[in-house]
C-alpha cells in the first residue's frame, strides 16, 4: 500500500525527533513495521537504536543497486529470479520487502514557469463531459476549449463528438469570438492535430495545416509527457468542470452553448488575470485583442463532406440516419455536405435535397414532395404497363386510348375498364366493340361497354361470367395471334417449282 506524503513525514518526525523505535511507530500509526523501516531507509537517514545484522542479501546488494539504478521500475519478481540464478538462497516474499527498502525513489522534476507575450499563443484541447441520449442515439458530449495564454480568455463550445469537422468549427468559432488569431497554437497529441510522431519528427493532419495556412498561425505540439507546457488549457478545463458544468441543467446543446457564452463573458471574465493581478481576464483580453493577427475576409470551410451511395430506395444514410432524395437519383454515388444544423445532398455540383440535421438514430428524414413524386411515378408506371398489355392484345385500343387522352379522360381508369372488358368478353368481341365506338366518335369505355352488350343481345348469348385470375397469371398469359396459313402454301409451291 502506498503511503501518503503526510504519513511519511509523520514517520520521520516520530523516529528522528521523538526517537520512537520502529515498532512503536508501526503500532501507533497502525502500519506494518516493514513499511515504517522502508520509509526511514528511503529517506537516506540511519535508523536510531538499531544494529545492522548480516543478511543473506548483503553479497548481492551491489548487483541489485546497480540493476535498480539502470531499471528503476523493474519488478521484484524478475529481480528475484536474476538474483536466485546467482545463488541467493532466500524466499521471494522476504526478498520483496528487502527490495522495497533499497528501490530508489523517483526524483521530483522542477519546471520553469512559462511566460508568453500578449497575442503570442493559444492552447487548445478537448474535454469529455459525459454522454447525451437523443432519441435512440447515445452520443458523447465534448467540450472544445481554447485559451489565450496571456490573458487567460476562454472560448468554450460543446459538440456531439470530437470529429475533425467539430475541431475545425471550434477554431473558427474561437477566432471569430476573439476578433483575431494568435501567432502560435499549442496542441496535445490529439488525433485531429498529429497524425504521426517519431521522436522530434511530427506529421500534422493536412486539414489542420490548411486551417493554419488560412489564418496564418503556427501549429505546435507539446513534448511527450510534458503536460505543463499546456497547463493553461488543462487548468481551464478543470475550472470549467467545477465552476460551470457541475450541477448545470440544459435542454439542448444549443442551450448549453448559449449558457457557456454568457458564463465566459460574465463569471469567467471577472476572475483575476494571473499575468497581472491588477487586471481581470476581460480587461487583459481587451489589451491582448489589439495584438492578435487580423482575420481573413472569408471563414475556413467546416462542412463535413462525405460520399454516399444511394440504393434502390430514395434515401441516403448519413450519421446513423436516412435522408430522402428524389427518386430519379437512386442507384448512384452522391455527396453529403453537412453542418451542425443542415444536411445538403449534392449530385455533382447541384443540390438535390436539403434537410434539417438529426442526431437521433435510425430515423427517416423525408421531404413530402420526394415521396409524393415517387408514388405518382409508380402509379403512372403501373398505367403504362397496363396500356402496353392492352395494346398488344387489342391493337385497335391504341387509337381509342389516344383520343380518350386528348379529350381529358384519365388514362389509368380507361385502361383498367378496357382490361376488365378484355377478361370478360375476349379479344375478338372487345376489338369489334372498340371499332364500333371509334366509328361513332365516342372514345369512352362506356361506349365500348354498350357496343359489347348490343353484340351479345344480337347474338342471343348469355351474359359472360367474369373469371378473376391472379395478377401474375394475367401478365403471364399473353394472347397469341394465329398465323395466316396461306404463307405455308406459298412456301410449298416454291419448293415444287425448284424440284
Amino acid at each position: 500500500m502506498a503511503l501518503t506524503p503526510e504519513t511519511e513525514a509523520q514517520i520521520l518526525r516520530h523516529h528522528h525527533a521523538e526517537r520512537w523505535p520502529i515498532g512503536t511507530i508501526a503500532t501507533q500509526l497502525n502500519l506494518h513495521r516493514d513499511s515504517v523501516a522502508r520509509v526511514i531507509a528511503q529517506a537516506g537517514l540511519p535508523t536510531l537504536g538499531t544494529v545492522h545484522r548480516p543478511s543473506a542479501i548483503d553479497p548481492y546488494l551491489p548487483f541489485i543497486l546497480e540493476t535498480l539504478t539502470q531499471y528503476p521500475r523493474l519488478r521484484a519478481s524478475r529481480l528475484y529470479d536474476m538474483v536466485k540464478d546467482r545463488g541467493y538462497p532466500g524466499r521471494p516474499d522476504h526478498f520483496r520487502h528487502l527490495i522495497a527498502r533499497h528501490r530508489p525513489r523517483p526524483k521530483s522534476e522542477a519546471y520553469l514557469r512559462l511566460r508568453t507575450l500578449p497575442g503570442e499563443q493559444m492552447q487548445i484541447d478537448w474535454g469529455h463531459f459525459g454522454h447525451l441520449d437523443i432519441g435512440r442515439a447515445h452520443r458523447p458530449l465534448m467540450g472544445f476549449v481554447a485559451v489565450l495564454s496571456w490573458s487567460r480568455q476562454i472560448f468554450l463550445r460543446f459538440y456531439l463528438g470530437a470529429h475533425m469537422e467539430n475541431f475545425l468549427r471550434g477554431h473558427v468559432g474561437a477566432m471569430t469570438a476573439w476578433g483575431g488569431c494568435p501567432r502560435i497554437a499549442l496542441y496535445d497529441n490529439l488525433k485531429s492535430a498529429v497524425l504521426e510522431r517519431h521522436g522530434a519528427v511530427i506529421r500534422f493532419h493536412p486539414t489542420l495545416l490548411a486551417l493554419s495556412g488560412h489564418y496564418h498561425f503556427d501549429p505546435r505540439p507539446v513534448a511527450v509527457a510534458r503536460g505543463n507546457e499546456k497547463g493553461r488549457v488543462e487548468r481551464a478545463i478543470r475550472y470549467i468542470r467545477d465552476a460551470f458544468f457541475a450541477g448545470r441543467t440544459f435542454t439542448s446543446v444549443e442551450d448549453l452553448n448559449a449558457q457557456a457564452d454568457a458564463w465566459v463573458l460574465g463569471r469567467a471574465g471577472e476572475r483575476r488575470c494571473p499575468e497581472d493581478e491588477t487586471l481581470t481576464v476581460s480587461d487583459a483580453f481587451a489589451q491582448e485583442k489589439e495584438r492578435l493577427l487580423a482575420l481573413p475576409g472569408d471563414a475556413f470551410p467546416t462542412d463535413e463532406i462525405k460520399a454516399v451511395s444511394a440504393g434502390k430506395t430514395p434515401y441516403v444514410r448519413f450519421d446513423l440516419n436516412d435522408y430522402s432524395i428524389p427518386h430519379t437519383c437512386v442507384a448512384r454515388t452522391l455527396t453529403v455536405a453537412a453542418n451542425p444544423k443542415d444536411v445538403r445532398i449534392l449530385d455533382g455540383s447541384s443540390v438535390i435535397a436539403s434537410h434539417p440535421r438529426s442526431y437521433d438514430r435510425r430515423e427517416q428524414i423525408e421531404l413530402p414532395e420526394h415521396i409524393a413524386t415517387l408514388v405518382a411515378h409508380k402509379h403512372q408506371a403501373s398505367a403504362h404497363r397496363g396500356t402496353d398489355h392492352l395494346i398488344k392484345a387489342v391493337p385497335a385500343s391504341r387509337e381509342l386510348l389516344t383520343q380518350a387522352t386528348e379529350r381529358g379522360e384519365p388514362l389509368g381508369r380507361t385502361v383498367r375498364a378496357l382490361t376488365e372488358m378484355l377478361a370478360t368478353y375476349g379479344v375478338a368481341e372487345l376489338e369489334a366493340a372498340i371499332t364500333e365506338a371509334l366509328a361513332r366518335e365516342v372514345p369512352h369505355p362506356n361506349a365500348v361497354r354498350l357496343a359489347l352488350e348490343r353484340r351479345r343481345q344480337a347474338n342471343d348469348t348469355p351474359p359472360p361470367i367474369a373469371i378473376t385470375l391472379p395478377d401474375h397469371v394475367k401478365h403471364r398469359d399473353v394472347p397469341v395471334r394465329p398465323h395466316n396459313l396461306n404463307d405455308y402454301d406459298h412456301l410449298m409451291e416454291t419448293d415444287d417449282d425448284q424440284c
